[in-house]
């Protein structure tokens, strides 16, 4: 790998000698600057004139030094509803593929209906999603599609997760009563609740990709939500009991085969909260935000799968964030920070962060300023597969794009950006 990028590491880097502008971060950045605010360079990865969206921090949208994300029609209407994850109906949005190594992207698909999912199988080397009820794969090198599977009538469901070994979907399945309140409440503030207090089933299944087979695993009237499955065990599903944070014990485990279901974490005081879950990459602990009690004490949990044993990070106000992540090493966790209406109420957190752990608590570095950034698009933050760059969204520029920030702190004639 590292000698068939060389030349292009070579030809970047003698054509890019100049120094880097150092600027405040916002309104018309350059292709590439230095964050005036942290000294980190920040590179723009899309520029195609469209709104561009790279994946729900959970959702591992790489395969080898390609990056799947979703690309929709620039429109300036006014968003109904935060962007967690991409599922809202964008105006002409397909998936496209992005070349970390050089930056130049592919259309992946073309579907005039509109489409949902953000599942990629790096084993498979494909990208599948759904377009009403049936689920498609593309081919990320030959751009072949093929259909994977169609839903019966009696069991109209969603793909959300894809196993380890590339052989099972897995996702829930909603009520009709459900999709209504959803249709009648489209923002997320008028129908969180109702759908918690509603109390309606929801049905975990796993459909096979070889044979077609649709297996229905576990159902609960609890809102089963955030389907994902394990990174290095392929029958492994985590999922969570959606609703008010304080109200639910959230993050849970089923083993597809046995029906084996777990718990992962217990509250343990009143208005405790833990959520935005996420595996780590090595698929042996389940991390987590935790705060104990909500908005007063912040934290980085996690659960040790094998043994049960927990580990907490503590973190500032300022720095808790709407998600975090690991690295692939797991050496190292990432924030993307949040704006003072949420529920850290921090009056300065609209920052890029990287964390690194140092006994009970974390040491914070600031990556990017995000105070031009509306967190009415959550950021959702990525660690590159190489460790150097994490990637995330933002609309400091008015439109949606997906950015990159070095790791690194950079001099002011650093050098053009590349992905070793």
């Amino acid at each position: 790998m590292k000698q068939t990028i060389l030349p292009l590491l070579l030809a970047i880097t003698s054509i890019s000698s100049f120094a880097q502008p150092v600027l405040e971060t916002g309104p018309g950045m350059p292709a590439e600057w230095i964050d005036k605010a942290t000294g980190h360079k920040v590179v723009r990865l899309t520029n195609n004139g469209r709104n561009n969206l790279s994946f729900y921090f959970h959702n591992n949208p790489f395969v080898g030094h390609n990056m799947v994300y979703y690309s929709s029609a620039k429109t300036n209407a006014p968003r109904a509803a935060k962007v967690e994850t991409y599922n809202a109906v964008g105006n002409d949005k397909q998936l496209y593929l992005l070349n970390l190594e050089n930056r130049q992207s592919e259309r992946l698909t073309n579907h005039p209906a509109p489409m949902l999912g953000e599942i990629v199988s790096a084993k498979r080397n494909e990208a599948f999603y759904q377009v009403k009820d049936s689920v498609f794969a593309v081919n990320l090198s030959t751009k072949k599609e093929r259909l994977v599977y169609v839903f019966p009538e009696d069991f109209k469901a969603s793909i959300t997760t894809i196993n380890a070994d590339g052989t099972l979907l897995a996702g829930a399945r909603a009520t009709d009563e459900e999709k209504q309140i959803f249709k009648n409440n489209p923002s997320k503030s008028d129908y969180f609740n109702k759908i918690y207090e509603a109390k309606l089933r929801r049905t975990l299944f796993t459909v096979n990709i070889n044979t077609g087979k649709l297996d229905k695993i576990f159902s609960d009237t609890a809102w089963l939500n955030h389907i994902q499955f394990s990174p290095t065990d392929p029958a492994l599903l985590m999922f969570c009991h959606e609703g008010p944070w304080h109200k639910v014990d959230r993050i849970w485990t089923i083993n597809v085969n046995s029906k084996e279901v777990k718990l992962i974490h217990k509250r343990t005081m009143p208005m405790e909260i833990a959520g935005h879950e996420w595996f780590s990459a090595d698929g042996k602990k389940i991390w987590f935000d935790l705060q104990q009690p909500r908005g007063a004490t912040f934290f980085v949990g996690g659960t040790d799968l094998a043994t049960g044993t927990e580990t907490k990070y503590q973190l500032q106000r300022n720095e808790w964030s709407v998600h975090f992540t690991s690295s692939p090493d797991g050496k190292l966790f990432a924030g993307d920070g949040g704006d003072p209406n949420a529920v850290a109420k921090a009056p300065d957190g609209k920052w890029i962060y990287l964390f690194t752990p140092n006994g009970d608590h974390f040491n914070a570095e600031k990556l990017v300023n995000m105070k031009q950034h509306n967190y009415h698009l959550e950021p959702n933050v990525h660690f590159t597969p190489d460790q150097q760059w994490i990637l995330f969204r933002a609309n400091f520029e008015g439109k949606e794009d997906i950015y990159a920030v070095e790791i690194k702190p950079s001099m002011v004639n650093s050098e053009s950006m590349s992905f070793p």
